[in-house]
């Protein structure tokens, strides 16, 4: 693999600086289309009013409590930035928004669940002026995960770096999303989607994620055991690639870095590192340096993701809505981009799979979906926790209508046993916002939070 040497190390022929040098400066690269709006009328939209639906009072006593409001997100947005405990306060944002499908999506009791209907230049304005508003809501410190697939993720990234900044651009996260297909049709099969992550500053919450070690796995990579010790090493190069001037660039023990390479370290450390058995010396002097396996917490997870597949027809516990997300995928990227007690939202949240672990990590959140049977099934997750829904799992005839919780809710047959349900602890401290137009769409699945 070719490796590049940075334009500020590079010590090459005057000839060739002077043609780098005489390239113009680049210039942002953004997205001309149809319709789009001004930056500054879109932070401008007008605020919703919302009405609070549950509890029917405000607990007074509480200083945080978390939001689940029905509506369209962009008003509701809007009124957030005028909210003192909110803009700016959110640490972590991930959304699954719509792909761009030309399709209606309906639950497994075959209510429709919402409609994909934008394409083209409409779907990108569409997610742009949100995008804009949750800029301004976001920390400092803040991380914005945005998850799609091949329909728009290519047009949105770049409306990404424009909104907020190529710079700010952190990774293209490739996540297998079933298993193989057989298509009959002459293309490869299409097992992925992606997750654009960002920030909103150089400075952001990172809690590395890791793979934990196996013994198989840590034996093959760590094969050496120190004596004396007993510690499990693995010896890596010293050097590094690229020239230096400076004493990373200089003699150690007589010897000279590589061609085009540097030491990793300045001889004095090298020389430290030594004295404390830390360096490695092949039988021909060649150093090496000793790198332990219990000062490893894991294997840093890379940006190909292949453990969260979807939940549907793999007869794991899910709720059923059509676009749920694994919520091990949540876990690893809530644990990775904020820390106990922080602000999370989500604005196309579905199910409720977002929201549902942040309240079991410990973090603060919002929701916000103008699905309604999103919000009934979000609140048949928070009451009643999830079950299995594959293909072959019996199904309990205790529905009686379509007012009823639909068939993800919780089973209170007697024959249900522990097994088949997922227990998780019942989200009660949340309340529930509707917009002043409000018609009365969730009233039926109220009562279940005060039974």
């Amino acid at each position: 693999m070719a490796t590049g040497v940075p334009k500020t190390k590079w010590n090459g022929s005057q000839k060739k600086s002077a043609i780098v040098n005489s390239l113009p400066k680049p210039s942002e690269v953004c997205l001309a289309y149809a319709g789009k709006l001004p930056e500054a009328k879109i932070l401008v939209t007008q605020a919703a009013e919302t009405v609070l639906l549950w509890p029917k009072e405000h607990e007074k006593d509480l200083h945080w409590r978390n939001r689940l409001y029905y509506g369209d997100n962009q008003p509701i947005l809007a009124a957030l930035l005028k909210d003192e405990c909110v803009k700016g306060k959110i640490r972590l944002i991930y959304i699954d928004p719509p792909f761009a499908t030309k399709s209606v999506f309906q639950s497994r009791s075959l209510t429709d669940a919402y409609c994909d209907m934008l394409s083209g230049s409409h779907y990108i304005e569409f997610l742009r002026q949100r995008l804009l508003l949750l800029r301004e809501l976001l920390a400092d410190d803040g991380s914005i995960y945005v998850h799609l697939d091949e329909n728009m993720a290519f047009y949105i990234k770049i409306v990404m770096d424009e909104v907020f900044g190529a710079k700010n651009f952190r990774n293209w996260i490739t996540r297998k999303k079933c298993n193989p297909k057989n298509y009959t049709r002459k293309v490869y099969g299409n097992v992925s989607d992606f997750i654009l992550f960002y920030t909103k500053t150089d400075s952001y919450v990172w809690n590395r994620p890791v793979d934990l070690w196996t013994e198989e796995r840590a034996e093959k990579e760590y094969q050496y055991t120190e004596e004396g010790t007993g510690r499990q090493y693995k010896k890596v190069p010293i050097h590094a690639p690229g020239v230096r001037n400076g004493e990373t660039g200089k003699p150690w023990r007589g010897m000279n870095p590589p061609p085009g390479k540097h030491w990793q370290f300045t001889p004095d450390t090298l020389e430290e590192m030594d004295k404390r058995g830390e360096i490695y010396w092949s039988s021909t002097g060649n150093p090496r340096r000793k790198v332990y396996l219990d000062k490893s917490a894991g294997i840093p997870i890379q940006d190909i993701w292949l453990d969260f597949r979807d939940a549907h027809n793999q007869n794991i516990e899910i709720t059923g809505y059509p676009t749920e997300k694994n919520s091990d995928l949540l876990t690893r990227i809530i644990q990775a981009s904020s820390d106990s007690g922080d602000l999370v939202l989500d604005c196309f949240s579905g199910s409720g799979t977002t929201l549902a672990v942040a309240s079991q990590l410990g973090r603060r959140w919002i929701g916000i979906d103008n699905s309604s049977e999103a919000i009934i099934t979000t609140l048949g997750r928070f009451v009643h926790g999830t079950k299995p829904m594959g293909d072959f799992v019996k199904k309990k005839p205790y529905m009686k209508s379509k007012k009823d919780l639909p068939l993800y809710a919780f089973d209170e047959s007697p024959e249900a046993t522990s097994d088949s349900v997922k227990f998780s602890k019942k989200i009660s401290d949340f309340e529930i916002y509707a917009p002043q137009s409000y018609k009365g769409e969730l009233d039926s699945s109220l009562p279940q939070l005060v039974s």
